[in-house]
């Protein structure tokens, strides 16, 4: 199958959709008003203008999954998932931006604008790329494009896509997270905790009549940086998500209106970040034994738990998107590895399915002031996806 062209994309019809979805607002901000919905209406509108039939999934109120399977009318075949989501993070201080963060304005050759990166131009590829293989004649197997809820948040939009069995016959997922041309078929895992102290309420004149919980924080900190260099020294950092860390990013306790009084409760809050082969249960057991202390009871809860992803680069979904990148831009593909967790982590480790992380904009834009995302890389993107959809679907890869 090699030596054919590389189909066109729309590149007028990617840009403006891309402009389009910018200028919605989609951070999920109830008290604002903001959700996902109109993002996920106008994703909707566009699948129904070409023909297609979007099945729309109430992943939480106000907050729906797009989910539209464009069969390639040549024969049986793999079935192929795109994936994006709607949601984006707020905006934050405004006095911070010089652009408007809504606008959708293109300068300079750049697309300004919260959610331009962070995911919106990486959605609307997905769009026109399977519009454009579509165009270009039938193809075998079948493309699930998909818009999901929460990816900011909880990730809901993806677990009830997986608990509604829509992974079930799906082989391969393509993730369009900014990854500024890397191919990403790793991805840190990401486990947080919550420890929570009890120990006795005195009057800080009398610590003998009380149990301080905050002298067994000081304890707990120094053993989550030991148990630190412990993971490290066990797991060589990896080449392309580097070394676990096990990070304190909460600490709650006392009232600074009651400087004299001992507590009774003290919180701590850990972001631990794994690479593969770190095993998330024996890090929360570990936690557990570490905030034990004579006089104080501890409790861990998990308060999130997404195991890191490491598909092989010989996976096809994997060896398609690298082809794909080859034959588009003309250059080897760089592999590299997404440093906290997407969608993509949700779709491997709960639903099944291979997932590789490739998308326009830069690596390190996402959630800044004046996100970007270059014009070009949007257009180049869409045709990346376009080819490595047909190359996953014909076995060409």
């Amino acid at each position: 199958m090699g030596g054919f062209v590389v189909i066109e994309v729309d590149a007028d019809g990617v840009v403006e959709f891309t402009q389009a979805l910018v200028r919605i607002p989609s951070t999920n901000d109830p008290a604002r008003g903001r959700d996902e919905r109109p993002a996920a209406e106008l994703v909707a509108a566009k699948m129904r203008e070409w023909g297609w039939e979007p099945v729309v999934y109430e992943a939480a109120p106000g907050r729906p999954n797009v989910v539209a399977v464009v069969e390639g009318g040549g024969g049986d075949g793999p079935t192929l998932m795109f994936e994006g989501h709607t949601d984006v993070v707020t905006e934050g201080d405004l006095s911070t931006w010089t652009v408007d963060p809504f606008g959708g304005e293109i300068r300079d050759g750049r697309l300004w604008g919260r959610g331009s990166a962070d995911m919106k131009s990486g959605l609307a590829a997905t769009l026109y790329a399977t519009r454009a293989l579509q165009l270009a004649g039938p193809f075998p197997g079948r493309i699930k494009v998909c818009a999901l809820a929460d990816e900011e948040g909880l990730m809901i939009g993806a677990h009830h896509f997986v608990s509604e069995d829509l992974a079930a016959d799906v082989d391969g997922a393509i993730v369009a997270e900014p990854e500024a041309g890397e191919i990403c078929a790793v991805a840190k895992g990401a486990l947080r905790l919550r420890v929570d102290l009890t120990g006795k309420m005195a009057h800080g004149a009398m610590p003998q009549h009380g149990r301080n919980p905050i002298q067994a924080v000081g304890e707990l900190l120094a053993g989550l940086r030991s148990l630190q260099d412990e993971l490290q020294a066990l797991h060589p950092a990896h080449e392309h998500l580097g070394e676990v860390y096990v990070t304190p990013t909460v600490l709650r306790a006392g009232s600074e209106e009651q400087v004299n009084v001992i507590p009774a409760v003290a919180s701590v809050f850990v972001d631990v970040r794994t690479i593969p082969g770190v095993e998330h249960k024996v890090i929360a057991d570990r936690v557990a034994a570490l905030a034990s202390r004579d006089g104080i009871t501890a409790e861990v809860s998990t308060l999130v738990d997404r195991p890191p992803v490491d598909v092989p680069v010989s996976d096809p979904v994997v060896a398609a998107l690298a082809a794909a990148h080859r034959t588009v831009t003309g250059r080897e593909p760089v592999y590299g590895g997404v440093p906290g967790s997407t969608d993509g982590t949700v779709l491997t480790h709960w639903g099944g399915i291979p997932s590789v992380v490739y998308g326009p904009g830069g690596k390190w834009i996402a959630h800044q002031a004046d996100e970007f995302v270059e014009v070009a890389e949007i257009v180049q993107c869409a045709k990346v996806f376009a080819e490595a959809a047909r190359r996953f679907l014909t076995g060409d890869h």
